[in-house]
């Protein structure tokens, strides 16, 4: 009978809002642009949020980033300013970023746990009469643990290939699907410049994300071709050693019309292949990727580092040291506060919505007090009025909520695909977004029942 009852009472609060259509989704368009702003802010920070995190995982855990700074080198090495300050640096001489400075950093600094260094070259890998640009990179294994790289295929470089420079690659992802789409891609061998390498590995692939840099050490590997360290000195470019063709075309690179180009020739002693660079880069590593045992040792670390390099470089100030890890944390926690804040203004128009009920439903109730008073005259006690103008308020919200929810989920779909946002929309956030709305519409629409309740019997059938 008690259930019986209230049923009927929502009945009446259905039947009320069939009946006036236009008015009750006028009513619910505060609750669903409400809900649907909240799911749709959430999703973007949900999804910023995830970018920091894949890229604190692609950066690895507590690894430092050396890497040389071309305009020091330049201008402390002596590099071509007429000014006395340059004079007197040109006095000064640095090598520039090295593998003995990769060696000593690991020898050295007793914080230090793993590190690798880094080399790259464009080239043109080729097969069969098939070209690709890619990215020749030397390291040493250490390289796949410091940035959580996996193979799918194949192995790492042995002690014996990584020492004496074999002619040996691990090629990534999108190399494999390039030239070995449909067959095994490991102890094939592919051309990279003029040298042939042996194909032992090949890369598992991961997502990159466009907001991901190479100051930060990331980079995507599906494009990369990586060899032992030593090969790449041995058998392809080591920037350290001075040739005289290399000073001869520097010379004339740098003469009247030059435009300050210099040719470098790298290969085999067999066969050569020129190709041009436009910035004269003296180190002969680019970067050196150093992983720190503790996370709390990282500040202390890299300042040791700075200290140890700048003796080994004359006091010249020519690399940078960045830590990512501390970078990306930082970046996260602005991310969250900007997060909170739209969160916020997406809550206020809940808000918003949920007194625009209120104000649609205190106008309903004084235009139907009539109404009112004959439920009241044939039996309906204050708990049934309450009832059903409660049950109304909630059938708005609740309405409104259910719509939020499907605009909320197509708007973070437009958003990732006109403005390339990443948004991920979580349980968590719709079941929020709909919770408040049904608590909007049951706060804001108490009142309103309330008043229609408490209003006499007798005065409202005179109306």
């Amino acid at each position: 009978m008690f259930i019986k009852r209230y049923l009927h009472d929502i009945g009446i609060a259905v039947e009320a809002i069939i009946a006036n259509k236009v008015k009750s989704i006028l009513t619910a368009l505060g609750i669903i642009f409400g809900v649907a702003a909240v799911i749709s802010m959430m999703a973007i920070g949900n999804g910023a949020e995830q970018e920091i995190l894949d890229q604190i995982k692609m950066v690895g855990v507590n690894n430092i980033i050396i890497t040389p700074s071309t305009l020091t080198v330049e201008g402390g090495a002596g590099g071509g300013g007429d000014t006395g300050d340059d004079k007197a640096g040109a006095k000064k001489f640095s090598r520039g970023l090295t593998l003995m400075d990769a060696e000593a950093i690991q020898k050295i600094v007793p914080s230090v746990q793993q590190l690798s260094p880094v080399i790259s070259f464009n080239y043109s890998a080729l097969l069969d009469a098939h070209s690709k640009p890619v990215v020749l990179e030397g390291v040493n294994n250490n390289y796949f643990d410091l940035f959580n790289i996996q193979l799918s295929e194949g192995n790492q470089f042995s002690d014996q290939q990584s020492e004496k420079g074999y002619p040996v690659c691990i090629i990534g992802d999108n190399i494999k699907t390039e030239f070995f789409r449909g067959r095994e891609a490991v102890g094939e061998l592919i051309k990279c410049g003029q040298i042939w390498l042996k194909v032992i590995g090949v890369v598992e692939r991961r997502d990159f994300t466009a907001s991901a840099s190479d100051e930060l050490g990331i980079s995507s590997s599906d494009n990369k071709i990586f060899i032992p360290v030593q090969t790449m000195l041995l058998r392809f470019k080591n920037r350290s050693l001075v040739r005289a063709d290399e000073v001869a075309k520097a010379n004339k690179g740098s003469g009247p019309g030059g435009g300050g180009m210099v040719v470098y020739r790298v290969g085999d002693n067999s066969s050569e292949e020129e190709y041009e660079e436009t910035d004269s880069n003296l180190n002969q590593l680019d970067k050196i990727v150093v992983q720190v045992k503790e996370t709390d040792q990282l500040n202390e670390t890299a300042l040791l580092i700075k200290r140890m390099l700048l003796r080994r470089h004359s006091e010249l100030y020519d690399f940078e040291v960045t830590i990512p890890e501390l970078l990306l944390k930082q970046q996260q926690k602005t991310r969250n506060i900007f997060n909170i804040v739209l969160g916020v203004i997406a809550g206020i128009s809940l808000v918003v919505g949920g007194i625009g009920i209120m104000n649609i439903m205190l106008a309903s109730v004084m235009e139907r007090i009539r109404e009112i008073g004959v439920r009241q005259a044939v039996g309906a006690k204050k708990k049934d009025i309450i009832a059903q103008f409660l049950a109304e308020s909630t059938l708005i919200s609740l309405t409104g909520g259910l719509i939020g929810i499907v605009l909320g989920i197509v708007l973070s779909k437009i958003i990732t695909g006109m403005f390339d946002i990443k948004t991920i929309v979580s349980f968590f956030s719709v079941f929020i977004a709909f919770g408040v709305s049904v608590l909007v519409g049951i706060t804001f629409g108490y009142l309103p029942a309330k008043r229609a309740s408490d209003n006499d019997p007798v005065e409202s059938l005179r109306q």
